[in-house]
């Protein structure tokens, strides 16, 4: 079994008791758990946020590190105008401890608690009498622009 997880902006492929180096996450000692993406078990894939919202990922970290030096140059063209820096990642030793799939009596629960709540809110929100008072106020702008269009034509033929 084996999983991909999100972190710092990457997808890494996992397997338990596998030491892996990701950008830093938590103080050395500490455990983690870390976003799965995806979960490959035999035959079984999964890939959907529902299926994985029962998957967990646990890490273990273990030490920190500075990565390679990254340096980098700007300059603008013709102002004598140069500038040259450097850069050194803090990166987490990490080792996975245990990839495990739970129960779904837990969850579908609480989703389909949270689905109804989320169709019974834009429901209330949305009244039937606002877009009749909309559309009469279009007529009422609309005629005073003719108005205003007559006038600027009489202050031309008085000139």
């Amino acid at each position: 079994m084996y999983a991909i997880v999100a972190t710092g902006g990457k997808q890494v492929k996992v397997e338990k008791g596998q030491t892996v180096d990701i950008e830093r996450v938590a103080e050395p000692g500490s455990t983690i758990d870390l976003k799965p993406v995806m979960l490959v078990d035999g035959d079984t894939v999964l890939v959907k946020p529902s299926e994985l919202a029962k998957v967990s990922v646990s890490a273990k970290v273990l030490e920190e590190f500075k990565g390679k030096k990254i340096e980098g140059f700007t300059y603008k063209n013709k102002s004598n105008n140069r500038r040259r820096f450097g850069h050194r990642q803090i990166f987490s030793k990490v080792e996975i401890t245990k990839i495990t799939k739970s129960g779904a009596a837990k969850t579908t629960k609480t989703e389909e608690k949270s689905e109804t709540k989320v169709a019974a809110k834009p429901a209330a929100k949305k009244p039937a009498a606002k877009k009749p008072a909309a559309a009469a106020k279009k007529p009422a702008a609309a005629a005073k622009k003719p108005a205003a269009a007559a006038k600027k034509t009489t202050k031309k033929v008085e000139e």
